[in-house]
């Protein structure tokens, strides 16, 4: 088990397949819940994002909503470790989440990291090849729960790699999630962008602002006006 302490002291608690990349910082940075909003941390892992947002202030309800059962329970003991109460995982799959009338529009706020890849080489270790694949989570599986779960007007961030856009924006509006931020994120200037960034809002008009870029150096993101919350 290891340890990743966040800017204000929040202890994550990390194991073998249950870590996290750059990825997932950039998304918890880039749009977070106000301070006591109903938020919602689908495919939280280790509860990175989760666990972001509680470092910067959120101490509103937060469902970290997971499928692994171990890596579930290492998000619930990380919580219990920084008192925070707030922070609810819950091992369940998404696809099945609020379903149920009585159950829908009760968030505020939701994000996703979500698995990148539908084909291509596997790890031979299950827990991280179900992380990576879209197996048991594709952008529409995502879109469609966070559709489920927000208010009208509610707010869902997601991350994925460029060549998904269209397909993540397709799966937004099916779940009447509107685009309206979208940033890329670059290695430097003149490279093509690894990942892009897209925050939606539910039951909104059309109209996508395009941020600057991201740029990553020496791992710090360095974000361009109006892109932090």
């Amino acid at each position: 088990m290891g340890v990743e302490i966040l800017d204000h002291g929040t202890r994550v608690l990390t194991a073998p397949g249950a870590t996290f990349g750059t990825d997932a910082l950039l998304l918890a940075r880039f749009a977070q819940p106000r301070k006591n909003e109903r938020a919602l941390d689908l495919c939280s892992g280790c509860g990175i994002v989760a666990f972001v947002w509680h470092d910067a202030g959120h101490r509103g309800p937060c469902t970290a909503l997971e499928i692994d059962t171990d890596t579930s329970a290492l998000c619930a003991q990380s919580a219990a470790e920084n008192d925070a109460a707030h922070i609810e995982p819950l091992c369940a799959d998404l696809r099945g989440f609020c379903t149920l009338g009585p159950e829908q529009g009760r968030y505020d706020f939701a994000a996703c990291n979500p698995p990148y890849f539908a084909a291509g080489p596997r790890s031979p270790d299950p827990r991280r090849a179900e992380a990576r694949h879209t197996d048991l989570c594709t952008a529409a599986d995502a879109a469609a729960c966070a559709g489920r779960a927000l208010r009208d007007g509610g707010r869902f961030v997601l991350c994925q790699r460029p060549d998904q856009l269209a397909e993540v924006f397709a799966a937004l509006r099916a779940a009447r999630l509107e685009p309206k931020r979208l940033a890329f994120v670059k290695n430097a200037p003149d490279r093509a962008p690894w990942l892009f960034l897209v925050e939606a809002q539910k039951n909104r008009r059309p109209g996508l602002r395009v941020e600057p870029d991201v740029l990553i150096q020496s791992g710090a993101a360095l974000y361009g006006p109006g892109s932090t919350p």
